[in-house]
């Protein structure tokens, strides 16, 4: 092979490879070779089939793929003599005009790995916002449960509902023209008055019906509903009263942790006490994470392969597309997006810095992930799919590096965010749960575009409060961000074609009847609440060698 670098411009390379016709020969050759043995042929004893009729009957089909296996081989051995570290799979074109049995000319286009420089660790200074936790907050979360325990007593027939009572109807909906519309009859559906989770006006009709009662409710859907059809339009609902219920006491006593499977009242209040000090300590870690982002971030800066930029870029941008699109105006709020790209560009920018910079100070530190972590990771996975699909996708990720990459990358990254907390001088300081979590939500000093998987609410400034989605934050930074782990030589082996994970298993279906759901044409609409998550599933990423830091 004879190679010849036409370009060295910045972190851009590009060569010309020459792959002799001897050399594809050889190996078609070789191949000539390992099917004799196997073929067979009527007038030949099997595995006795001369070379050259294999080569004339086969020779085209044979000598394409001894081609391809050429030019695999040649990017390979390529970046392994260069000292190469693609940061996305090289661009591989054979030259126009080859006519097998003749030499091929490649041209082999990439962008590589910026030299980062030793990242500036020591002099790292980070305050600990602590929260303790308060036992007005373990006693509210003790009344939800009792609250959700609570028995309902059948009333009397002549018994009048008031708020707080569980009203069980049939209903139809109907459009202003008295038109039955799509989703809008149920039966048995239990109504708790004043709950507020169905669509304003429904509820409040319903108090002083008795059991057996007919009525009609007059409703107007939210403006905002999900429905567009209905949304902001009248309508009327048909009722018929099945059962009207009184509440019974709410206690928080012993009865009520053994309803739950405890043991006891003081079981189920260490138990919660835990799970809250467990939810301020993440908070904790997401404040601290962002301070140490920042100062990284502050402290360095060095150039990025455009490309990698431009994946993480469309990332990003797909996800605001996707919830744009759940938005009261999706027009208005594209149109925001639009008037703010460069400053996602920005964070995408910082986002891949940002994983560069973890991913040394990691490999420079030891940080590992080790074959038991990452087969707990695996068997965490494949739970997302089906029983029967969960061995196919174990090998997949096992054959397939890049999905192996970016399962291994967060964890990767929270070890390296540790090992960097182990480094810094750190203060402690108590606050409210309040205070911590205006701290995270605060724009000081996390304007320039701070994200980890452990938070996702980071945007640039003068972002509306009505986006609901905001992953402009570097806890993706590593979804691109390039690490060892995954050698450069990984982009180059995709030159076959990647295998395919299997599709991941769906929720469950609510029952329309047992529970009113927000897709309900019922259903109250939470504009805050309606996204079925803020970070849309990451697919294994076949084209990339990099896994995910999380900066």
């Amino acid at each position: 092979m004879q190679t010849v670098e036409t370009l060295n411009e910045g972190l851009k390379r590009a060569f010309t490879l020459t792959i002799t016709a001897k050399d594809i020969d050889a190996k078609v050759d070789v191949e000539l070779k390992r099917l004799a043995p196997q073929m067979k042929m009527p007038g030949f004893r099997p595995g006795k089939v001369p070379a050259n009729l294999i080569r004339k009957m086969h020779g085209p089909a044979l000598t394409q793929d001894a081609l391809n296996a050429a030019i695999q081989e040649s990017v390979q051995t390529l970046v392994a003599e260069k000292q190469l570290r693609p940061a996305m799979q090289p661009s591989v074109e054979l030259e126009d005009g080859y006519d097998l049995g003749k030499d091929a000319v490649v041209k082999v286009e990439m962008e590589v790995l910026p030299q980062v420089p030793a990242p500036a660790i020591d002099g790292i200074k980070l305050e600990r916002l602590t929260v303790p936790v308060a036992d007005d907050a373990v006693t509210e979360q003790l009344q939800k449960f009792a609250d959700q325990q609570k028995k309902w007593d059948d009333a009397a027939d002549d018994y009048v509902a008031a708020m707080g009572d569980l009203v069980t109807v049939d209903f139809v909906g109907k459009t202003a023209d008295g038109v039955a519309f799509e989703g809008g009859t149920g039966t048995d559906m239990g109504v708790e008055l004043g709950s507020g989770r169905l669509i304003p006006g429904f509820e409040d009709q319903l108090v002083g019906v008795k059991t057996g009662d007919d009525k009609v409710l007059n409703v107007t859907f939210p403006e905002e509903y999900q429905e567009k059809s209905l949304a902001g339009q009248p309508a009327t609902f048909d009722i018929t009263v099945k059962s009207v219920k009184t509440a019974g006491e709410s206690k928080i006593d012993e009865d009520l942790a053994k309803s739950l499977g405890l043991e006891s009242l003081e079981q189920l209040t260490g138990l919660l006490k835990g799970q809250i000090e467990q939810e301020h300590n993440g908070l904790t870690r997401t404040h601290m994470k962002r301070k140490l982002l920042d100062q990284l971030a502050e402290g360095h800066d060095f150039e990025v392969p455009p490309s990698m930029v431009e994946a993480e870029f469309n990332q990003i941008w797909s996800q605001l597309q996707h919830e744009a699109t759940h938005e009261t105006d999706p027009e208005a709020a594209m149109a925001e997006m639009e008037g703010e790209r460069d400053d996602y560009r920005k964070i995408a920018e910082r986002r891949v810095r940002l994983g560069l910079l973890l991913s040394e100070i990691g490999q420079a530190n030891g940080v590992e992930v080790s074959n038991q972590e990452m087969q707990r990771l695996l068997a965490q996975a494949a739970q997302q799919y089906p029983a029967e699909q969960r061995q196919q996708f174990m090998q997949y990720v096992q054959q397939e590096p890049m999905a192996a990459a970016q399962l291994r990358a967060p964890l990767y990254e929270d070890k390296v965010v540790d090992f960097l907390f182990e480094k810094a001088e750190i203060t402690d300081r108590k606050a409210t749960r309040e205070e911590l979590e205006a701290a995270i939500e605060s724009e000081d000093g996390f304007a320039s575009g701070t994200h980890t998987h452990d938070h996702d609410n980071h945007k640039p400034k003068k972002k509306a409060a009505a986006k609901k989605g905001k992953p402009a934050s570097d806890e993706a930074a590593s979804d691109d961000a390039v690490t060892d782990e995954a050698s450069a030589s990984d982009a180059t082996d995709e030159a076959k074609p990647a295998k395919k994970a299997p599709a991941k298993k769906k929720a469950a279906p609510v029952e329309a009847e047992t529970a009113v759901t927000e897709s309900s044409p019922v259903a109250a609409e939470n504009a805050e609440g309606t996204e079925a998550a803020d970070a849309p599933a990451k697919k294994p990423r076949a084209k990339k060698a990099a896994t995910k830091t999380e900066a």
